[in-house]
């Protein structure tokens, strides 16, 4: 009989695309899943791994028995949260994924109300960015995920997946403290046609949201640096190196080099959380939403 702990490392392979990942991802060390997959290789009689490069790839034996492996998991899943609904208390090990400035500003509060108030639930964090964290969360890698989307940028949820509203996150052009713009209250898109931006990398939602929105006002933007860290845009702010529009949560208090000016109409980014629907039972689940949207107030004040 086929051992469930090493179809889990084989499936956590096949998700994350790597052994390293998937370690990361399971709680263990590369050996441990490396071991694992060695002992499925040798109860299945198959190579299931081959090196490519400096990394590895799914045999089409490995695929097969992996996409198998997703199907008990499944059925592994439900039968848990079956147990969980019965007790009817938040218990077991809950995957968390989130982004950078949530994991920040957020999670830190909210996973320490969680453990205070239910010991038996073991939640773990994972930092990723919502185009991932979204993606692992409907093939069952992540039980839960705290994302964002934007206005114009929306990030609809896949299909068996469900999502609830934790708030809104409002975001500020910052500037330099000497910069024309720092002495007003609030500016509008096109008074921002000529500077020079410093933002996310290509492929993030930030990234995104301010393309659209300034090529939308009929401005290509001069894109003079490119940071993932909102906490690195400050700071190049800080050195007079252009401006950057940085949302709340997570941000911190800005040094007297920085100056915060209200963009019309105020940028908003949507914070949810998404879930499996056949996990939506589960209690862990459900009191981690409402801890999300309770103590989301309580974090938007302080941002």
């Amino acid at each position: 009989m086929l051992d469930l702990g090493r179809l889990r490392a084989l499936h956590a392979v096949s998700v994350h695309g790597s052994v390293g990942a998937a370690a990361a991802a399971l709680g263990y060390t590369p050996s441990a899943v490396s071991q694992q997959i060695a002992k499925l290789e040798r109860e299945t009689r198959t190579t299931l791994l081959e090196r490519q490069g400096r990394g590895v790839r799914l045999t089409d034996e490995a695929q097969q028995l992996a996409a198998t492996a997703q199907q008990l998991l499944s059925l592994v899943e439900e039968a848990e949260v079956r147990l969980e609904e019965q007790r009817g208390m938040p218990s077991g090990r809950l995957a968390v994924a989130c982004f950078a400035s949530a994991a920040r500003g957020l999670m830190p509060l909210a996973l320490a109300d969680l453990a205070r108030r239910h010991p038996a639930l073991d939640a773990r964090l994972q930092e990723l960015d919502p185009h991932l964290s979204v993606d692992l969360v409907s093939r069952g890698a992540i039980d839960l995920a705290v994302a964002h989307d934007w206005d114009i940028a929306p990030m609809p949820a896949p299909p068996g997946v469900e999502q609830a509203l934790i708030g809104d996150d409002l975001c500020d052009v910052l500037v330099p403290a000497g910069h024309p713009l720092a002495a007003e209250e609030s500016v509008r898109r096109a008074d921002l046609a000529d500077e020079r931006w410093i933002i996310q990398p290509p492929g993030t939602v930030c990234h995104d949201w301010l393309m659209r929105t300034l090529r939308a006002a009929g401005h290509e933007p001069l894109i003079a640096h490119q940071a993932e860290e909102n906490h690195t845009q400050v700071a190049l702010v800080a050195a007079g190196l252009g401006i950057a529009l940085v949302p709340r949560l997570g941000r911190g208090p800005l040094t007297p080099q920085v100056a915060a000016v209200r963009l019309e109409p105020v940028p908003r980014r949507r914070l949810c959380a998404l879930w499996r629907a056949g996990a939506a039972r589960r209690p862990a689940i459900t009191e981690t939403v409402r801890t999300l949207q309770r103590l989301w107030p309580q974090v938007a004040a302080q941002g």
